[in-house]
């Protein structure tokens, strides 16, 4: 056990080590555990193989004890050096009967005890006989006095706290949604508004556009004088030569062609 004691120090110094695992190291007593490990709050000693508790060191601060699958039968009065021990598992162990167990009534922080697979289970009343001998057990074996499971009801609470926290989830996912669908619709209002303004802007350039043609077609028609014009006049001329061409086919002649004919007839 020394040797295995100086592989889990791994050079630290004993008042640092606050958890100490020293399982299956095979030693009928414990040796080179000592009290400068004076902060140590958990100890593992299981299938170590102890057959008693002779020499266990005063440890201050040790809260969790591990001592399954021993041949511990006795010599419990060695714990009560440990103030603060609240867990305490000596299943598997040689314990016969109730006056073993006797010295543990001292440890005034033992809240959780395990027997399980110890002949003193069969005891008569041996549930109702523990918790009157440890007033401080609230766990015997696992299980409280109204039988129920340990951890039970911490389970519950702890289920409860995570629909809670499900809930909380759920209504910040909702709260999120609703921000995102508003800025969806912001954007969407904000977009319809541009394309009206865009709509606007093309109307009024077609109507300037077609406002500058109207103009354009005014001022031609407002300069123009078709006396002055060649191409008007000509036109007048050939008008008056028609006429001309029309009396001609009236049957009148020529005045030269007249003064022949009467020229003849004198």
């Amino acid at each position: 056990m020394e040797k295995r004691i100086e592989l889990e120090r791994r050079g630290r110094s004993p008042s640092t080590i606050t958890e100490l695992n020293l399982d299956n190291c095979k030693s009928t007593s414990v040796v080179g555990l000592t009290e400068e490990f004076e902060n140590l709050e958990v100890l593992s000693l299981i299938n170590v193989g102890l057959t008693t508790l002779k020499g266990f060191p005063a440890l201050p601060n040790l809260r969790k004890l591990e001592l399954s699958d021993n041949r511990i039968s006795g010599g419990l009065s060695a714990l009560t050096c440990l103030p603060k021990l609240s867990y305490l598992n000596l299943s598997g162990n040689r314990i016969k009967d109730l006056e073993t167990l006797e010295p543990l009534s001292h440890l005034k922080s033992l809240f959780n005890l395990d027997l399980f697979n110890c002949e003193v289970l069969q005891t008569e009343n041996y549930r109702e006989k523990m918790f009157a001998l440890v007033p401080s057990l609230v766990y015997l074996d696992g299980f409280d006095k109204e039988d129920n499971s340990e951890g039970e009801e911490d389970g519950e609470e702890e289920e409860d706290g995570v629909d809670a926290l499900g809930d909380g989830d759920r209504e910040e996912d909702d709260g999120v949604v609703v921000e995102g669908d508003q800025d969806q619709d912001d954007d969407d209002d904000d977009g319809g508004e541009e394309e009206e303004e865009i709509d606007e802007e093309e109307v009024e350039e077609e109507e300037d556009e077609e406002e500058d043609e109207d103009v354009a077609l005014d001022a031609l028609y407002k300069d123009y004088d078709p006396e002055g014009d060649d191409d008007y006049e000509a036109v007048e001329g050939e008008g008056e030569e028609d006429d001309d061409v029309i009396e001609e086919e009236d049957g009148e002649l020529p005045r030269g062609q007249k003064r022949k004919l009467e020229d003849g007839d004198d």
